[in-house]
């Protein structure tokens, strides 16, 4: 994924994860605003830390390479 998609998505993330913590202690929901707390950082760090899944275009996975095959 492209660097302004991924920081431009980390961004919005952010901002609605700060606009529910702010609307769960509006409403005194101290549970699901911990909850929020902890999950919009948590989606921010795993957007950049884990790698996004690589597909050929043959939409086939690669046959893996047997040990004394012969390559064509």
């Amino acid at each position: 994924m492209p660097f302004r998609i991924k920081f431009g998505l980390s961004v919005v993330v952010g901002l609605v994860a700060l606009a529910g913590w702010f609307y769960m202690g509006h409403l005194g929901e101290i549970g699901p605003q911990r909850a929020v707390a902890f999950l919009g950082p948590f989606m921010i760090f795993s957007l950049w830390m884990f790698p996004e899944v690589m597909r050929h275009s043959s939409g086939k996975p690669p046959r893996p390479k047997l040990p004394g095959a012969q390559s064509k």
